[in-house]
């Protein structure tokens, strides 16, 4: 299956023309190689996908032969990892009182 297709089917990218789009800037890769379009996808791939703020690196499990139900998405990948950028001017910590001033 082409992997703007599997990312549809998926549901990881809402619409196939936005997974064209997205392959085509270079933002998915195997082994740090970036993949077209038009790249065959196989079960056992491990994909990572660059999003503006997020990077998701996922295992592909298996690929339908068609469209699947929503439920059955889900159990196309596996998530290795998934990383969050922070944004400027965002704390590094979720701890509120930290950097607060002690009395």
């Amino acid at each position: 299956m082409r992997l703007d297709k599997f990312l549809k089917v998926s549901r990881l990218i809402k619409r196939r023309t936005v997974a064209n789009t997205f392959c085509d800037a270079g933002c998915v890769s195997i082994e740090g190689r970036p993949l077209k379009a038009s790249a065959e996808v196989h079960p056992g791939d491990v994909l990572t996908m660059r999003f503006a703020n997020r990077t998701l690196v996922i295992q592909v499990e298996q690929v339908p032969q068609k469209a699947v139900s929503p439920q059955q998405a889900s159990t196309l990948y596996t998530v290795v990892s998934e990383t969050w950028k922070k944004r400027a001017g965002e704390a590094t910590s979720d701890d509120p009182d930290e950097g607060a001033e002690e009395e």
